[in-house]
């Protein structure tokens, strides 16, 4: 059983290639290594797959690489490759975005379906909502409406598996609602909210801090992809993944204050474009379909996540690998 995995070097790629692994398969892992932020800190990501004879990495970008020739023997998919972020997505950053989010994806699905692959299960974003008219969000009634550049890539994503799906091969895209937990990007609001707790800098608030996001722990994310990989059933287009933990940014920063014992050092700012009010996933979906039900609550998640974040700031790149 083998099982090709973009982004394999990510936050959420390398805990997924993990639990792969752990169910018995070979993960083929490709990743580009980008400079988005220190490539150091993914390559330790994958530290506990060293020496493991089911794991191999490709490194590469996917709009370079042989992708007909990686899918010759038609292995699982999962395409989680992307260029994150929704700041970096306005101006001239823009041409990344379209070249790793919309062109990658392309590539994927075209040799998928040329190679007669059963399945790709894919990376979307709850970004692809916006500012929605009624919450939660539905697949069916909520419809996409992207404030940002990097959304509306997502949102491709979607039309573009839409296409191949409708010449059969099938496509399933997970809308992941604000996933944090251990080796999260350092860009990422609880990676910098605990190391504000640890030791600074101040953590900086964009806005008031009423804004809400529905969070997911990265082990129910994990553990819903690798059911939507597994399933034999015939499967709807897209999943919401939310953790079913909606809290607005100022009560997120109350529990990492409780949990650091002191509270968290801040530095106010303005809104910044592209960001959303609020997000909130209906996910009785993939409870149905997937069975799959979110088990974290968010201040279980959050003190995973601090623990984490205590243990780098002694030694950071070591222990990226240890959660």
């Amino acid at each position: 059983m083998r099982v090709v995995l973009t982004g394999c070097a990510g936050f959420i790629g390398s805990h997924l290639a993990e639990r792969l692994i752990a169910d018995g398969w070979h993960v083929t892992g490709v990743d580009a290594f980008t400079d988005y932020y220190d490539p150091a800190l993914k390559r330790a990501n994958l530290i506990p797959l060293a020496g493991e004879p089911r794991f191999d990495l490709v490194e590469g970008n996917l709009v370079d690489l042989d992708v007909p020739g990686l899918l010759a023997d038609r292995p699982a998919i999962i395409h989680l490759a992307a260029q994150a972020g929704v700041r970096a997505s306005f101006g001239e950053g823009f041409d990344r975005y379209v070249r790793d989010n919309v062109l990658a994806s392309q590539r994927m699905l075209e040799a998928a379906q040329a190679t007669g692959c059963r399945r790709v299960v894919y990376a979307s974003s709850s970004s692809v909502y916006g500012d929605a008219a009624a919450y939660p969000c539905s697949e069916a009634a909520t419809p996409r409406s992207p404030r940002s550049p990097y959304g509306v890539t997502k949102s491709m994503g979607e039309d573009l598996a839409a296409v191949y799906r409708a010449g059969g091969l099938e496509t399933v895209g997970l809308r992941y609602f604000t996933v944090y937990g251990p080796r999260q990007r350092p860009d990422m609001a609880m990676t910098r909210l605990c190391r504000a707790a640890l030791d600074g800098p101040a953590f900086p608030v964009m806005g008031d801090g009423s804004q809400s996001r529905d969070f997911t722990y990265v082990a129910d994310a994990v553990d819903a992809t690798v059911r939507a990989m597994y399933s034999d059933r015939q499967l709807p287009p897209v999943f919401n993944i939310g953790g079913g933990q909606e809290a607005t940014l100022g009560q997120v920063i109350d529990l990492v204050g409780s949990i650091a014992g002191h509270s968290v050092p801040l530095e106010w700012g303005p809104a910044q474009r592209g960001d959303v009010r609020r997000t909130g996933a209906d996910t009785s979906l993939a409870r149905t379909v997937l069975d799959w039900t979110p088990t974290t609550t968010l201040a279980e998640g959050l003190a995973a996540q601090y623990a984490w974040a205590a243990a780098a700031t002694r030694t950071p790149l070591a222990v990226r690998a240890s959660a």
